[in-house]
């Protein structure tokens, strides 16, 4: 199917948590207000931290502040535009009804995770946002038009590595019969992508760095504001991202073949 027919298609899913958010204000707003609490609990943390030291791992208090909103920046849209999607998909898998998904026109992966938008999680990217843009004032930085532009397609990079992580965690429904403690406890590992990469070693390095790359999703994007853009990185990470995207894809494909519909 041509592009615009899935444009169209996700244009509809946001129509429908846009009403969905108005018939539900009162949660809407207590929501995105406990996001803003989570932030400004974090925010407190460093505080603190920094208040007994001047780094960690050679990053100090405001490019901390810059990581810190990167992540926040990811965890954000992961959770505003997939999160509930492939939580919803999971517990279809599960029950069968994700017979409704296949029996939609468009591809099975696009049509179960666009399904819905988290729009309180999106008030979180807001709130990240700016607290990137005032680390960035703080550190002296200017970046011009191109950075913000690599700093976006860095941003791109590290969301589908997360993206990914969480489909093949979904995935899994197939042969298992329940993976939601696995699919709430992978948030956990952003406490992890917040801290700089050079704090990891050994074991850890391996895999939050290279096993799991969660670190240099937010580390990469962060330090292309701090340090300027580098080609290897980016390379790097852009690699890693298609990687595990192409990983995804395959195991839900392999799960997709194996799926027994609540008809059968």
């Amino acid at each position: 199917m041509p592009a615009i027919h899935y444009l169209r298609i996700w244009l509809a899913c946001v129509r429908y948590s846009l009403v969905r958010m108005m018939m539900f204000r009162a949660d809407f707003i207590m929501w995105s207000l406990v996001e803003v609490f989570w932030v400004m609990v974090n925010l407190m943390l460093i505080g603190v931290i920094y208040r007994h030291t001047d780094s960690i791992a050679g990053w100090g208090p405001y490019e901390m502040l810059l990581l810190f909103g990167t992540s926040r920046l990811l965890q954000g849209m992961l959770m505003g535009f997939f999160w509930s999607s492939l939580f919803e998909m999971g517990r279809n898998i599960r029950t069968g009804q994700f017979d409704f998904t296949l029996a939609q026109p468009g591809n099975p992966l696009f049509m179960a995770a666009t399904r819905k938008l988290d729009m309180d999680s999106l008030v979180n990217v807001i709130a990240s946002a700016g607290i990137v843009i005032y680390a960035v004032h703080k550190l002296g930085l200017h970046p011009g038009a191109l950075d913000l532009a690599l700093y976006a397609a860095l941003l791109g990079s590290g969301l589908v590595i997360h993206f990914a992580a969480l489909l093949l965690i979904t995935s899994a429904t197939f042969w298992l019969i329940g993976t939601q403690g696995i699919e709430g406890s992978y948030f956990t590992l952003f406490d992890f992508a917040r801290l700089p990469r050079e704090a990891f070693r050994g074991v850890a390095s391996l895999f939050f760095v290279y096993g799991l790359p969660a670190v240099i999703a937010s580390n990469i994007p962060a330090s292309a504001l701090l340090h300027g853009f580098n080609p290897g990185h980016a390379l790097w990470l852009a690699l890693t991202a298609a990687g595990w995207l192409a990983l995804a894809i395959f195991v839900f494909n392999r799960g997709l073949k194996r799926y027994s519909s609540a008809s059968s």
